[in-house]
Formats: structure tokens, C-alpha cells, sequence
């Protein structure tokens, strides 16, 4: 199978070793040279294109699926729409329209599309709604995913990531030096992120649907920072309750807004249709960071 993957960043690069592992022909898209090299060093094909750009996209080959995992680098909203929905759209409709079109598009959105739950679960049924001009736009991005690749007779899937972490990505210093909020943490390794992507293609499975990527287990951020602590054999850091942390003040709107917001993440859905995580937990996902940072 002959995968695109548009915007292929820090989970592209992953899921396009996952993929040419397999025997598959992952083609990685990145606007900056700089991001070629690093697709090329996970050793698979790059293609130099601007995904927003439609006569960009003209230089990348046909592909049998696309992956639009691009990321708007966490500017602000108008920005993300140029990428999320903007962008989406010209991919859709570039591919769309050639003699050879995809059989699907996975596009990866976030479980930031959710308003606050008060720590309650939340699934794929769960209704939408977001909190912030940006997770509206993401909202926005998911329908386009989900709607408009049937206009040339393919069919989408949002892959709704939680919090991302893994390689580079720990920020071990914010729950071990603290103050740490109170909240839920709701993450997924880097490589599970991908791999349930990857899963998704090559299974053929999900397909007009969305499935939420979430580890077994949402943790307290209190509770997470305590364990990093103990297996440091450190001490526990200082906490702060949400109104504590709100009444210090100097937080934009949307910050404030992701203090006030609580969930549980289920992952029943991605368990029930079969992946199998490489990281069930932040137990073993932190494991490797842990060791190198309370040796160092």
C-alpha cells in the first residue's frame, strides 16, 4: 500500500517506519527542507510540498490512503484553520480529483474537541464541545474529514489523539519540580499514537468513523507527579487546585479555559477493534525517560 503522509512530523515519521516495516510505501510531505531530512533519516521517501498549496501537492505520487497529520506549530486559531480545515480541504480535493484517487484519509485531530466533563468519561459518542476558538476549529476540521472526501467517493476516519508523549517529549521537570494543578492527564505514547494509525490502515478498519487513541489509563496530574517522584526517590512536588492556580493569575483565556476543563479518555473502541499497545500505561512509557533522568 502507497501511503501519503501530509504533514509528517514527530508521529509521521513514526508511523512511516511503522509502515515500511511492514512492507508498505510510506511517502513522507514537509514543507521545510529541514523536515525532509528527518524523514529521510526514518528511511523512507520524502517529498518536498506545502500542504496548503494545490499545485505544491502536485508533485506527490499517488497514494492508495492519505494521513493528514499536520501540525500548526500551536499558534493561534486562524493559523490552525490555514492548516486544519483550509488545508484538509486542498489535500482532499487535490487528490480527489486525480485519474487515481485514495481509497481513505485518517486525518489526526485531539481530544481537545471536548468541553469540560467534570472528570466523567468521555467515548466517541460523546457530544463535541469545545472550549476554545482553536479545539472549535478542530471540531470543524474533524466534520470536513468525516464528510467531504464522499464527494469523490472515498472515505475518511479521525483518529482522535489525547495527550502526546514519547521521544523528546516528557517534560519530566513540570511534574517533578511542580506547582502541579489538580486535572486529568489523558495521554498516548508517540509510537502508539502511530501504530494505531498505522493499525487503522492496514487492518482497514474504522473506516467513516472516529476513533479515540488514549492509553489504558487517564491519571490524576497529581497522582502522575507523585509517582515520577517515587520512582526518582524524590520528594513529592507542591500542588495547587485549580482555584488556587486561577487566582495567581497571568493566564490567557485559553489557558484558563484547559484549567477549568476535566475528562477520562476511554479507549474501549481502539481496544474492542484490536490494537495492542506497545505502552498500555505512563508506567511503562516513561520507564526508559525515567531511568535516564534519575541516573543523570
Amino acid at each position: 500500500m502507497d501511503i501519503a503522509i501530509l504533514g509528517c512530523g514527530h508521529v509521521g515519521c513514526e508511523l512511516g517506519r511503522q509502515l515500511a516495516a511492514r512492507g508498505h510505501r510510506p511517502i513522507g510531505v514537509r514543507r521545510s527542507a529541514d523536515g525532509l531530512e528527518r524523514i529521510e533519516d526514518a528511511g523512507f521517501e520524502a517529498v518536498q510540498a506545502d500542504i496548503t498549496d494545490r499545485a505544491d501537492l502536485e508533485a506527490v505520487p499517488d497514494a492508495d490512503a492519505l494521513v493528514f497529520a499536520a501540525s500548526s506549530g500551536g499558534r493561534d486559531a486562524e493559523a490552525a484553520r490555514e492548516i486544519y480545515v483550509d488545508g484538509l480541504k486542498t489535500a482532499i480535493d487535490a487528490f480527489g480529483e486525480r485519474e487515481t484517487t485514495p481509497e481513505r484519509l485518517i486525518y489526526t485531530s485531539s481530544t481537545g474537541v471536548y468541553g469540560d466533563h467534570d472528570g466523567d468519561w468521555v467515548d466517541e459518542e460523546t457530544p463535541l464541545e469545545p472550549t476554545t476558538a482553536k479545539t472549535e476549529v478542530l471540531a470543524e476540521a474533524e466534520r470536513v474529514a468525516l464528510e467531504r472526501p464522499a464527494e469523490y467517493d472515498f472515505e475518511g476516519t479521525v483518529a482522535r489523539f489525547s495527550g502526546l508523549y514519547g521521544p523528546e517529549r516528557y517534560r519530566l521537570e513540570r511534574y517533578l519540580e511542580g506547582p502541579v494543578t489538580e486535572g486529568y492527564l489523558n495521554m498516548v505514547h508517540r509510537d502508539d499514537a502511530a501504530g494505531s494509525v498505522r493499525y487503522l490502515l492496514t487492518e482497514n478498519l474504522a473506516r467513516g468513523e472516529v476513533v479515540q487513541v488514549v492509553d489504558d489509563e487517564p491519571v490524576s496530574k497529581w497522582a502522575f507527579a507523585d509517582w515520577l517522584a517515587s520512582e526518582c526517590d524524590l520528594p513529592e512536588p507542591p500542588k495547587q487546585t485549580k482555584s488556587e492556580r486561577l487566582e495567581a493569575g497571568e493566564l490567557s483565556e485559553a489557558a484558563r479555559r484547559r484549567i477549568l476543563t476535566s475528562k477520562r479518555c476511554s479507549n474501549e473502541y481502539l481496544r474492542d477493534l484490536g490494537y495492542e499497545f506497545a505502552y498500555p500505561t505512563y508506567r511503562e512509557g516513561y520507564r526508559d525517560a525515567l531511568e535516564e533522568y534519575c541516573d543523570g
